[in-house]
């Protein structure tokens, strides 16, 4: 069986590359000038950001290759397996690692609202595909950390380096932003298909034996990451994935409330509820009336 790493300390990552420790928390690399990776799976205890200057492969997540193109960000958060394959390419892999440890950014402002970049749970096939000004951008932060690792430690260090990190991951939320928009056609595709995989299920059998559909299910069935899909059609319909099933759940129920040979306990059975009781409350909470108010219109 293959022995997986664990890389659960900067230190140990440090160690891997070749480079000197200059704060235990956090270290800036300049891949270029560290050691190639070793060809095997490393289990990440801490938060990890590659910067990736030219075309390779070598980084495998699941079953994918990570296809990077020239300035492409990848954010991998604690928990995630990566595998690193031997090198595909004759050249020697260029760009920047950034690794932190989550102690860094107790008690930070930060460390409150990490959880919020939800790009760290995306998928390898949904990185962020830098301009040539926003590499720049980055290269700035990156700077700015640098020049802080470089002093000696002292009480304002913590704070500082977590309010530059921060500003990264800020410029990145917005870069994710700007991705969305430039891949617009690319959205309205997913955005279709999940229209689709939806008319699909509540014309099947699937409510009765699975229930309602959940977003992790819908993301995986549309080969995304949960969070990547979230946020996706937030920024297409300006609402969440599950308010969009509930408004679906809706639509489908209006037709079917019409149906007299069919109580309203019978449809929400159908349409995937456990209890008849959070069909209506749900249907109550969107429509402003009860199923039975509703039928009773016509």
């Amino acid at each position: 069986m293959e022995k997986i790493a664990k890389i659960d300390s900067v230190d140990v990552y440090n160690k891997l590359r070749g480079v000197e420790t200059l704060n235990p928390l956090i270290s800036i690399i300049d891949m270029s000038k560290a050691t190639v990776m070793p060809a095997q799976t490393l289990n990440f205890g801490v938060y990890a950001v590659f910067l990736k200057e030219l075309k390779c492969g070598e980084l495998k997540y699941g079953r994918d290759y990570y296809d990077y193109q020239e300035g492409t960000l990848v954010f991998i958060s604690p928990g995630q397996v990566i595998g690193v394959q031997p090198k595909v390419t004759k050249f020697e892999p260029k760009g920047w690692a950034l690794i932190f440890h989550s102690d860094l950014i107790k008690g930070t402002l930060l460390g409150k609202h990490i959880q919020d970049y939800s790009f760290f749970s995306y998928e390898s096939n949904e990185a962020l595909h830098l301009s040539e000004k926003e590499r720049h951008i980055v290269m700035d932060c990156f700077e700015k950390i640098q020049d802080e690792l470089a002093q000696n430690i002292d009480k304002h260090s913590k704070t500082l380096i977590a309010s530059n990190l921060e500003l990264f991951l800020n410029y990145c939320t917005r870069f994710y932003d700007r991705q969305f928009i430039t891949r617009d056609n690319v959205n309205k595709g997913i955005l279709e298909r999940f229209e689709t995989l939806l008319n699909e299920y509540f014309s099947s059998d699937k409510p009765q034996t699975i229930g309602l559909p959940s977003v992790a299910w819908c993301a995986e069935e549309l080969n995304l990451s949960a969070n990547y899909f979230g946020d996706l059609i937030k920024k297409e319909t300006g609402i969440s994935p599950q308010e969009y099933i509930q408004t679906k759940v809706i639509d489908v129920a209006k037709d079917k409330i019409f149906d007299i040979d069919q109580s309203i306990s019978q449809i929400a059975y159908h349409l995937g509820f456990k209890y008849p009781q959070h069909f209506t409350r749900l249907f109550k909470q969107k429509v402003g009336m009860s199923p039975i108010e509703y039928r009773n219109l016509n």
